[in-house]
Parts: structure tokens; sequence; C-alpha cells
């Protein structure tokens, strides 16, 4: 389950080099970009599903991961957290899957329009 942070992460970085690239890159590297970091999130997702179950059946119902604290005043402490459940499961699985096919739909119609990369 320490992987969750990875939905997060990778379609940022992937989103971060192609912004970045300002359309020097060639439609096939633009593409892999693209397409591969919303598939590997998707693929993190179906590996932290298939864990999220397994823990499941062992009585865990909620699962948190507490990546850092923003801000802490005496006793007082906001953190940023990841909090999944059921439904929070069901809504990354869902967008993560969809965004794949979507990025993969966009990168085979774009192919060859000017300004593509």
């Amino acid at each position: 389950m320490n992987l969750l942070y990875l939905t997060i992460l990778l379609p940022l970085i992937g989103f971060l080099l192609l912004a970045f690239s300002r359309g020097r890159w060639s439609e096939n590297t633009a593409a892999t970009v693209g397409v591969g970091s919303i598939g590997l999130a998707a693929l993190v997702t179906v590996y932290v599903a298939m864990d999220f179950f397994a823990q499941k059946a062992a009585g865990v119902q909620l699962f948190e991961q507490s990546l850092w604290t923003w801000m802490a005043v005496g006793n007082f402490n906001i953190g940023v957290t990841l909090v999944l459940d059921g439904l929070s499961l069901t809504m990354l699985s869902v967008v993560t899957g969809v965004g794949f096919f979507i990025h993969m739909f966009a990168s085979w119609y774009m192919r060859g329009e000017e300004g593509y990369s």
C-alpha cells in the first residue's frame, strides 16, 4: 500500500515532462510519456486494489498513508494524508482506467496533426 502516492505522482511527472519539453519531442516520444505515465498509474491502481482487498479480508476497512506534516503549531499538527476506502478505490480505478483509454485514443487521433507534441 505504500505505492498509493504514485497514482498522483506519475501523471504529474508525465505532465511536467511534456510541458517542459515544449513540443521538441517527436510524436512517438510524447505519446509514450503521456500514455505511459497514465498507464503506470493505472497499473499501480490495480496493485493497490489487490493489496487493499487482501487487507480487507484481514479486517482492515480503511487505509491511511501519511505523506508529510504541512504545519505544526504546538500540539496541533496538520498533515497531508492519503485515505483509501472502498469508494475512493472505485473512483481511483475509474479515473485512472478511463484516463488511460482517453490518452490512448487521443494519441491515435492526433497523430500527424500540427502541434501534436
